[in-house]
């Protein structure tokens, strides 16, 4: 089944008691984020909020909110794009196997867009105003209303068409600061995005930057926005195979149409102009503040008949958009070797924010005559460094293939456990310093900027972790209830992060006062705020730990020391992963909507059995 609107897709759920139809008015500032997440939190279904305050457009969240329910809106063309993919990586299958396969041309043909005269598409249905639009408001502190899945359209100026076209997935301010209300609105685009190469090149010409903005249209649509497609494959063919049905677009005004989509905004992208974007509550589970981004010139915004408003809400993961995660990883993992030779698998962590740790498996076979270390590992983290979207992992871990039958990185307690058992302090540890992070991450030492550690292990065991403190083991004081996280790992709550010189002290004092223990079996020990917190969850530990620290900054050692600008520890060693000042707020609630939304979700409230 190719859907060939967002109402099908919704409809299709319906059918199969996986959307719910909220038809009381629900206010867009904070209300519906907070509904959504409860009902994602607690494995619900889709919503359709039919009323949304001040706004004649209905709107419709947690589409993709498990992955058994991306998999049902993909089940009709998912093993088709599957094939498409295999044949990308060994094309002699297809003559070994041509019967399997025989589906696979008829696929690729869906990758084709086709244009569709504007006066035929649904799109041409009518116009509204930004303002019109349901101005929906996630986190408190957010600078104001957002976008949270557009569909960005540009095309390259040295390629013009829908084949030099890119379509990726950039938050777009709609209100609030200093834009001007249904005349501006604000693109937020970071480092290693398509539309940031069009940009440079537009900054160079003297011609418009022109930039379509869907939201809405089939599920495959948004999906292909967020893929890490190779630069040059445009996201258009992406989407058409995905959802079985060519990509159908119009020319209107010289900007480019989807005829799928539900909405499009259309502009111009102003040379030479920036405004404040921001706060928004992000993916990290922090707010990325406010800076300076590009500024579009609204010229008109276009609406099909059934319109639906498409959105998600942003915060700590897991989240709805673990899910394209999930499905990224899915198709992607085939490629895998290809994209990265001698990778055997790869995860970046969403609980911990995507970016901050990407752990990894790779093949060890530099020097398979004597003791296994890490070698040709390291040469493999430097290509997944060195490579688009994992360039921003700020913690990559990387253990050899072979050391363990049962090894995988999708197992995180099991990963680490391997990894403690076998890495060599002294040895495993190389870092980048002063290089470029994810813009959303304030953990390092400036707005981008910070630091990278690369940490290998390779070979048999070393020790064996235990969840046991030595006998009559004492902290420094002012540091208390140490608690596991798991065998090896240790969490210690430390006063809090006031000032850098001061907390780098107070990292020091530990790591000398825990050269008085025995702690060979506990190789990794962290630093928190809040101990019980950390070792709640897997991932409690993996989002405190990963998104709070910097490695070049925050890594300590029990017997640090530098040899010849190498850094390792003959100890422990010891991650400071409290707050710090520098640091963006956390993702809180409004106390006042959680307690109105705990009203809802009573007994004989109005959504009473919705989840």
């Amino acid at each position: 089944m190719a859907y060939k609107s967002l109402k099908e897709a919704a409809l299709d759920l319906e059918k199969t008691n996986q959307l719910r139809r909220i038809r009381m008015e629900v206010d867009p500032h904070l209300e519906m984020a907070e509904i959504h997440r409860r009902v994602y939190e607690a494995g619900g279904p889709a919503l359709l909020f039919e009323k949304v305050k001040d706004s004649p457009f209905p709107a419709l969240s947690n589409l993709y909110g498990t992955p058994q329910r991306t998999d049902f809106l993909f089940r009709h063309t998912i093993k088709q794009v599957e094939k498409v993919i295999q044949l990308k990586l060994d094309p002699s299958d297809f003559l070994k196997k041509p019967f399997h396969y025989a589906s696979a041309p008829f696929t690729a043909l869906k990758a084709l867009p086709l244009r569709v005269p504007f006066r035929w598409s649904p799109m041409s249905y009518g116009t509204t105003t930004i303002d019109k639009l349901p101005q929906i408001k996630s986190w408190q502190m957010d600078g104001g209303a957002f976008i949270t899945l557009p569909q960005v359209y540009t095309e390259d100026p040295e390629k013009k068409g829908i084949l030099g076209s890119n379509i990726g997935m950039y938050r777009i301010q709609l209100s609030g600061n200093e834009y001007n209300l249904n005349e501006e609105i604000g693109l937020h685009y970071q480092i290693h995005r398509g539309i940031g190469v069009h940009h440079e090149k537009y900054n160079r010409l003297n011609e418009p930057f022109r930039c379509s903005i869907f939201v809405g249209g089939p599920p495959s649509h948004a999906l292909a926005a967020i893929f890490p497609l190779p630069e040059g494959l445009p996201e258009v063919t992406f989407a058409g195979m995905l959802n079985g049905r060519r990509f159908r677009y119009s020319k209107q005004n010289e900007h480019v149409i989807s005829s799928d989509a539900d909405f499009c905004i259309t502009g111009t992208i102003l040379r030479n102009t920036k405004k404040p974007e921001g706060p928004f509550g992000d993916h990290l589970g922090y707010y990325s503040l406010k800076h300076d981004f590009p500024v579009m010139r609204v010229e008109q915004v276009y609406h099909r008949r059934d319109a639906i408003w498409h959105f998600t809400v942003v915060g700590r993961p897991p989240a709805e958009d673990s899910s394209f995660g999930y499905m990224i990883h899915k198709l992607v993992k085939p490629l895998t070797p290809q994209e990265f030779p001698g990778v055997t698998e790869i995860h970046a962590v969403d609980a911990a924010g995507v970016h901050p740790l990407l752990l990894a498996i790779g093949k060890e076979r530099y020097m398979p005559f004597r003791e296994r270390k890490p070698e040709e590992i390291l040469t493999i983290a430097n290509r997944i460094l060195g490579s688009g979207q994992t360039s921003l992992a700020k913690f990559l871990i990387i253990a050899a293939e072979g050391d363990a039958s049962d090894l995988t990185t999708k197992d995180i307690r099991l990963f680490f456990n391997h990894f403690l058992e076998r890495v060599d302090w002294t040895r495993d540890l190389h870092f980048q310093t002063r290089t470029t992070i994810d813009t959303l991450d304030y953990s390092g030492s400036g707005w981008n900027e910070g630091s990278k550690v690369v940490m290998a292990c390779c070979g048999a065991p070393r020790r064996t972790l235990k969840a046991v403190l030595p006998t009559h083991f004492t902290l420094p004081e002012g540091m208390d209830h140490p608690k596991f996280i798991q065998q090896g790992i240790l969490a210690i709550r430390c006063p809090p992060f006031l000032e850098a010189i001061e907390a780098h002290k107070q990292a020091e004092t530990l790591c000398k006062y825990l050269e008085n223990f025995d702690l060979r079996h506990i190789p990794l020990i962290i630093m928190v705020d809040d101990s019980d917190f950390a070792v709640a969850t897997v991932n409690n530990f993996v989002w405190v730990t990963f998104t709070r620290a910097n490695p070049s900054h925050d890594l300590h050692g029990v017997g640090a020391f530098t040899l010849f600008k190498h850094w390792g520890c003959r100890g422990s060693l010891v991650i400071d992963a409290r707050v710090k000042p520098h640091h963006a707020p956390e993702l809180i609630p409004d106390a006042k909507v959680v307690a109105k939304v705990d009203q809802l979700f009573a007994k004989n409230g109005a959504l009473a059995g919705l989840i």
